[in-house]
């Protein structure tokens, strides 16, 4: 968990989102390398399912397609141990529903994970009232698992999310789903990360809306890092890669 630890020194990491398997498992390889060699510091891997009950409509999309091309968490841990082999100080965090680890069961799916390169996960329908079990396996894998909160998350939500997870939060820019927004609602945002890292003195990163480089310079005045999925998805499934290059450098030069 110490390589997330680092993403943090001394700068606000950039995460950025892709799907796993999307608009093929090569291509989404690609995508992979070109934000890394863009820029991002943290990559959060999606991995294909079902009932994406979190995700708007493009993330849903991608979500479909690398179901319906018969992506595999097997295929998704492949990809992310070809990453890590070359990229081995990039944190891999994957973004996955709790059915795929229900199945696989959690020490299976925790094991697979760390062996092939994960670092981290993020389980945005698995609470943290039920959760004692799966970080206890993931914690044991030296594997960080990332909590949310979100605008309606009360001080005794915030606190057990405090506890709970490592690293880092994740927070919810506004109710609702995932997608690009052209704004946020700023003052309530800075007030909540600021409720949030006076109660749980830990790391806040920001994600859903985000998508445009004035986004990322009034999060970083703020928030300790920044998460960004479906701008980066909706150019990944266009097979954009120079798209998603441009994108990243001026969420980047957003950062102070």
């Amino acid at each position: 968990m110490q390589i997330i630890d680092k993403a943090f020194e001394n700068k606000k990491p950039l995460i950025c989102y892709f799907m796993a398997g999307y608009p093929s498992l090569e291509k989404s390889y690609e995508t992979a390398e070109t934000l890394i060699d863009a820029g991002a510091d943290i990559l959060e891997v999606g991995v294909p399912f079902s009932d994406p009950v979190a995700d708007g409509t493009t993330i849903q999309i991608a979500h479909e397609k690398a179901v319906k091309d018969g992506i595999t968490p097997y295929n998704v841990f492949q990809l992310t141990k070809r990453l890590k082999d070359k990229f081995p100080h990039i944190p891999i965090i994957l973004m996955t529903y709790y059915n795929p680890v229900f199945v696989a069961g959690e020490e299976r799916f925790c094991s697979n994970a760390k062996e092939n390169g994960a670092d981290g996960f993020i389980i945005p329908d698995l609470p943290p009232e039920e959760a004692k079990s799966f970080k206890e396996i993931a914690n044991k894998n030296d594997l960080a698992t990332i909590f949310l909160l979100a605008p309606t998350s009360d001080e005794k939500r915030i606190d057990l999310v405090g506890r709970m997870s490592d690293r880092f939060i994740y927070y919810v820019s506004l109710t609702g789903i995932t997608g690009e927004r052209e704004t946020l609602p700023w003052k309530e945002l800075e007030k909540k990360v600021k409720q949030i890292k006076s109660i749980t003195g830990k790391k806040v990163a920001v994600g859903f809306g985000v998508s445009k480089k004035e986004h990322t310079q009034k999060i970083s005045e703020f928030a300790d890092g920044i998460i960004v999925g479906s701008a980066i998805v909706k150019l990944q499934g266009k097979s954009d890669i120079q798209g998603i290059k441009n994108l990243v450098r001026q969420l980047k030069e957003g950062i102070s």
